[in-house]
């Protein structure tokens, strides 16, 4: 019986050790540490975000469907502004953002932007394309995060200049 009292205790010892070195590969390393040698960084996957091309008419007539939504939107760039900026429901600070309007694509004979969509930009980024004029052709694509006043009101993660126009075609 003695010699039970100490191969018990090693034998649940040496199964435990077994046990709890065979369950850590099954255990997912949701904080990216590299297991083997923490000192070495964990590259972690990015997520890809899945844009949805949309017309911006269809969502200044349509918010609520928006929301939330990641959105890739395509139209003539009108000029940066402070609309929205500050606004306490949907608070874009006038600090770290700046607006930008597009034209409406439904007139077609004057510049008349489309105030109900509100495009909100850091500033560091507006600042690289300060040289953008009215009719230039732009590529944005963000997620909507409001709808207040009715309005679709987007935060840009992603812009791209398509099609400048000619400085002749500007002072005609």
């Amino acid at each position: 019986m003695d010699k039970f009292k100490y191969i018990l205790p090693i034998i649940i010892l040496s199964t435990g050790l077994a046990v709890s070195a065979s369950t850590n590969n099954l255990v997912d390393n949701t904080a990216g540490i590299n297991l083997e040698n923490p000192l070495i960084a964990v590259s972690t996957p990015v997520a890809t975000k899945n844009y949805i091309q949309v017309q911006p008419l269809d969502m200044v007539n349509n918010p609520s469907f928006y929301l939330n939504k990641y959105v890739k939107v395509k139209g003539k760039f009108d000029k940066f502004s402070t609309l929205g900026l500050d606004y306490k429901p949907a608070m874009k600070s006038s600090e770290d953002f700046i607006t930008f309007l597009i034209q409406r694509p439904d007139v077609t004979d004057h510049n008349v932007p489309l105030s109900e969509l509100k495009i909100f930009l850091k500033r560091n980024e507006a600042e690289k394309h300060i040289d953008l004029n009215a009719g230039d052709e732009i590529e944005f694509a963000g997620k909507v995060f409001s709808t207040a006043l009715g309005d679709v009101w987007m935060d840009v993660e992603q812009f791209k200049v398509l099609t400048v126009k000619s400085k002749e075609n500007t002072t005609k």
